[in-house]
């Protein structure tokens, strides 16, 4: 008499869960970590969050940037996100404060399988990480425009923000590498 019953298929490489039913880490880290991003930029993108905490962070930036600036003996004067000298001005806007990469950074750190203290060690080393990068390039950024005006929008639009964005990939790569996973499972 035949069964009734349907044989159980063997899970194939390709599948998306283990033998409990659950996602594999690497399917649930891209799911997570899509989502993540999903939210943050969701909610930087929100006109009252923008306001409140985008712009003021962008000022922040902006202030931070002229204070170095002013140590290397530039006479810059910061309005808003504005930096002005006689010798050239520019503006930070939000895809220039670094706040993108850092919301990606953050996003993989907390998707990726790690203890709380590593995920914290991430975030806040990251956060740092982007925002040293960030600065070197907005203040580098300056000087092109001083020095090397007709090459400034190149290097604002294809040599730094491609180097922001691997800086914040490799920033993550070498915490995930050193941090996050357990030594013995080198």
């Amino acid at each position: 008499m035949p069964s009734t019953m349907a044989p159980q298929g063997r899970r194939h490489k390709g599948s998306r869960t283990n033998r409990s039913g659950q996602l594999k880490p690497q399917i649930r880290f891209l799911v997570t970590f899509l989502a993540l991003v999903a939210i943050a930029f969701g909610l930087i993108a929100l006109k009252p969050v923008n306001d409140a905490i985008v712009d003021p962070y962008t000022a922040f930036i902006a202030r931070s940037a002229g204070a170095i600036l002013r140590v290397f003996g530039e006479d810059i004067t910061v309005r808003g996100c504005l930096l002005t000298s006689p010798r050239f001005s520019v503006s930070i806007f939000n895809g220039c404060n670094g706040l993108i990469t850092t919301l990606i950074l953050v996003a993989g750190v907390l998707a990726f399988p790690a203890t709380w203290r590593a995920k914290l060690i991430g975030v806040v080393g990251g956060i740092f990480g982007v925002q040293i990068i960030n600065m070197i390039r907005i203040v580098s950024l300056y000087y092109v425009g001083v020095f090397f005006p007709k090459y400034f929008n190149d290097a604002h639009v294809v040599v730094w923000q491609t180097i922001v964005i691997l800086a914040g990939i490799a920033l993550w790569v070498s915490w995930a590498n050193f941090v996050a996973i357990p030594h013995e499972n080198r």
